[in-house]
Formats: structure tokens, sequence, C-alpha cells
């Protein structure tokens, strides 16, 4: 569903149009809603646009009553980013070592009892394609590491997102993978406002998998 407000107002008879919420985002923009009357309660005309960080000012009755209520959102970084490749390896060695210990049983018996001493040669290749291919998902992902490529494309689309989101541009941005669930990032940012690094680290704080986090900003 695309995100939208919904307000019901318990006990209160209200039309649509004496219900009004007003977002102000941590940049100073702010935006307002109008509301529509559904079943049971009403819901914003216009869709919320990301980021989704902001404090809504709910307003009643025309000015009578007025409520404010804080959103905030916390993203962790996803997939290759969260993964332990050291556990991984060690994990991987254990299984690849008990695999091929029940096949080397495994031809030995068909040989012993069978006569299918064609079994050992055979036993010992398909180990060696059980250990391929799960090393080769290993190697993939820690030479991504090693090579500081981005770990995690969609959070670097989300970081775009915020940055751009009060008109600022994101002109470069390098996301890199410093361990287990945390992050690195550079990033430029173009701005026509007086706004200095600390104003963006601190639009990124929702990150919490940005352990560390450097700003150049370029003022036109």
């Amino acid at each position: 569903m695309p995100p939208r407000f919904r307000l019901s107002c318990a006990g209160r008879d209200l039309s649509a149009d004496q219900a009004i919420i007003e977002t102000t985002r941590p940049g100073g923009a702010r935006q307002v809603f109008a509301m529509v009357a559904r079943d049971g309660y009403f819901e914003s005309i216009d869709e919320i646009p990301e980021p989704h960080s902001f404090t809504a000012r709910v307003t009643l009755d025309r000015g009578g009553d007025t409520y404010s209520v804080d959103f905030e959102e916390h993203e962790h970084a996803h997939g290759a980013a969260h993964r332990d490749n050291n556990m991984r390896a060690a994990i991987i060695h254990v299984l690849a070592d008990a695999a091929v210990s029940v096949l080397v049983i495994v031809g030995l018996l068909f040989g012993r009892f069978l006569g299918w001493t064609w079994m050992d040669p055979v036993a010992a290749l398909c180990g060696a394609v059980v250990i391929a291919a799960w090393s080769f998902g290993l190697v993939r992902d820690t030479s991504a590491v090693l090579l500081d490529m981005n770990p995690d494309r969609s959070m670097a689309e989300r970081m775009r997102a915020v940055i751009e989101t009060d008109g600022d541009q994101l002109t470069d941005l390098h996301l890199w993978r410093l361990g287990p669930g945390h992050l690195g990032a550079i990033l430029s940012v173009a701005t026509q406002r007086q706004r200095g690094p600390e104003y963006y680290q601190s639009l990124l704080a929702r990150f919490s998998s940005l352990s560390h986090v450097t700003v150049q900003v370029q003022h036109q």
C-alpha cells in the first residue's frame, strides 16, 4: 500500500476538511496533507514521500486542537553487509571435511562389498564439486570486501533519497564494508544553502549500520 496518513477521531464528529496534517523535516521543509473521509477514518490524499523521518503536526477542528508526533526511521544494512565471512569460512571448512569423509566411506564400502573400485575416484570428484560450489560464494563475497565494493545498493539509494529530499544533490557516494553489520561512507554533497558536514551526518544518523561517515560539502 502507498504510505499515507490515516487518522481516526474516537468520540468526535469531524468532517475531512477539519483535519489537517503538516510535516516538518529536519531540513525545515514543510508539507501539508489534506484529508479525505474513508470508512470510519480519514486518509491523506497525497502519499508520504521518503524519507519517513519528520515531525507531524495534527490540527483538528480548524485549529481547535493541535498535536505533534515525531516519526523516526532506523535502517540497517542487509545481505552481504551483515555476513561474518570468518565464521562462514570456518563452517564451510568443517562441513566440507565432513562431506568428503562421508563420500570416501561410501566409496570404500561399495568397493569392498560390490567390487566397484571406480566408486573411490567418483566420490573424490563429487567431494571436489561440493567444495568448489561452497567456496565460490565465499570467494565472491570476500573479494567484494577486499575491493571495497558497494555491499548494499538499496541502502545507497535510500541514503541518496535522504540527502536529496530538500533540494541538495549527492554528487559522489562511496559505501564499503568495515565488518559484519558496520559500513563506512564517504560522500560529497552540492548545496546552495549554508550547511556544514554535521547537518548531513545528522540526516544519516537513522542508518545505524553507518559506523564511519565522512562528508564533503560543495557550496554552489
